[in-house]
């Protein structure tokens, strides 16, 4: 997953804004936990900010996924409230006060010119609730694994029915950016629910963790598509070789950019992939997503149209240079972009360079149709009606079409649903976290009965 400005990925993380306060003698009134929320018209942000003794200062963001985040330039006294948060674009700043009269922190967080009003009261946090969640004790059994693909080795966790098998089995596959084997995104957990609702249906399931995350060596960064779809592939080859998994019916669930990856795995003549689920898979070209995800989520957003059709024709002259390899030329230019934007708006050069690394130059020159026609296994793909990073309006005819030659391929569209498949008022990412489901239930129930048509349980 990425953030900013200038580098909208297929399954992107929206970067919060926090606040907090310490120094080396911080008054006592404000040691301890503290929860408010940032008020952002239409989607207040809620935070918690802890103040401790040695006068350090952290942020969490359930949303957001953030916890224990170290805050800096963080300034308490009689005269006001100051912090900062580190490498988030828009530099977002606190400015306030201690209230002793209402034992509250009150001021404003700026950021990129914007200003939201803050108010801080006593208590920690309480993180948006998550009902789906799966919490232990589990009616399955649950395994830590490690295998190794050349000199990279891969962490994941292996959860199988009760009983001998052999088991018909899915290895999860995750969108872009660097993610654990959760897919953990904005407090939610997609790939922990899916992991639990296939395997309570009778289908073990292997997720791992990314390249760089967790348990799993590498850099994501360095990585492109052959690299990662061999990842992938020896997932597969670590299942089929299990004593208690079928062999004959190992297959790929891909989510967002995992859409792209399943395919280009089981097309291979020798893969062993015995069928294929693609929710919220690319239909089109890299840098089509690109293009058309920054010109919807900036118009959903509210952005003026001349300000969104500088930001379409920045995303596509960007996407041209990694297109066709020329990483020092679209790092170039990103800085240029980025010099272009408002003082408040703009991050440091060398952080808006570095975001142009070669795994993004493979997401952006994929093009999916070769490895998708070449599909000759049960496929079902399925995308959410209001999705604004995979719209289906641009990729499901596309998909379609690539799969018409597959004699069992099934495409399918929910309505109303986002990205994540949750419902939606608006579709755009910033709801996210907010939504109490992780994964709307028809959508479990649909994938599932697919699953028991196609692969059924013995």
């Amino acid at each position: 997953m990425r953030s900013g400005r200038l580098i909208a990925l297929a399954l992107l993380v929206i970067t919060a804004v926090a606040a907090g306060c310490s120094e080396s003698n911080p008054p006592e009134p404000t040691t301890g936990d503290w929860h408010g929320a940032v008020e952002v018209p239409g989607q207040p942000v809620q935070v918690g900010v802890s103040f401790h003794d040695d006068g350090t200062a952290t942020v969490d963001i359930p949303a957001q996924g953030m916890s224990g985040v170290q805050l800096k330039d963080v300034s308490t006294d009689r005269n006001g409230v100051s912090f900062a948060v580190p490498d988030v674009p828009g530099d977002p700043v606190f400015h306030g006060k201690y209230e002793s009269g209402t034992d509250r922190i009150t001021g404003d967080l700026t950021q990129a010119g914007q200003k939201f009003p803050l108010a801080l009261s006593r208590g920690k946090v309480v993180p948006p609730a998550h009902p789906q969640e799966p919490k232990p004790p589990f009616p399955y059994k649950t395994e830590d694994v490690t295998y190794g693909n050349g000199g990279i080795t891969i962490a994941g966790t292996l959860t199988e029915p009760q009983g001998p098998g052999p088991f018909p089995a899915i290895l999860m596959i995750t969108g872009s950016g660097a993610q654990n084997r959760d897919e953990e995104l904005m407090g939610h957990k997609p790939f922990l629910l899916l992991a639990d609702t296939f395997t309570r249906a009778g289908y073990a399931v292997l997720r791992t963790d990314d390249r760089g995350v967790g348990g799993t060596g590498g850099k994501l960064d360095d990585a492109n598509y052959t690299d990662l779809a061999e990842d992938a592939a020896a997932g597969v080859r670590f299942l089929r070789a299990r004593s208690e998994i079928d062999p004959a019916r190992v297959g790929l669930f891909g989510h967002s950019e995992g859409g792209y990856l399943a395919p280009l795995v089981a097309a291979r003549p020798d893969s062993g992939v015995a069928f294929a689920v693609l929710m919220a898979g690319p239909g089109v070209p890299g840098s089509d997503v690109l293009v058309e995800q920054t010109r919807l989520l900036a118009t959903a957003n509210g952005t003026p149209p001349d300000q969104v059709e500088t930001q379409v024709r920045d995303m596509a002259e960007l996407s041209a240079l990694l297109k066709a390899g020329d990483l020092d030329g679209a790092r170039q230019l990103a800085v240029r972009q980025n010099q272009a934007l408002p003082a408040d708006q703009r991050v440091p050069d060398d952080q808006a360079a570095a975001q142009i690394t070669p795994y993004l130059a493979a997401l952006v020159a994929y093009d999916p149709a070769p490895a998708l026609s070449a599909l000759r296994i049960p496929v079902l793909a399925f995308f959410g009606g209001k999705d604004l990073q995979v719209p289906p309006a641009q990729s499901e005819q596309p998909m379609r079409d690539h799969l018409a030659a597959d004699p069992d391929a099934t495409v399918h569209v929910f309505p109303g649903l986002n990205h994540l498949m949750q419902h939606t008022e608006t579709g755009l990412p910033r709801e996210y976290g907010a939504i109490e489901t992780t994964i709307s239930p028809e959508v479990l129930d649909y994938v599932t009965g697919w699953l028991r048509q196609r692969v059924p349980v013995k």
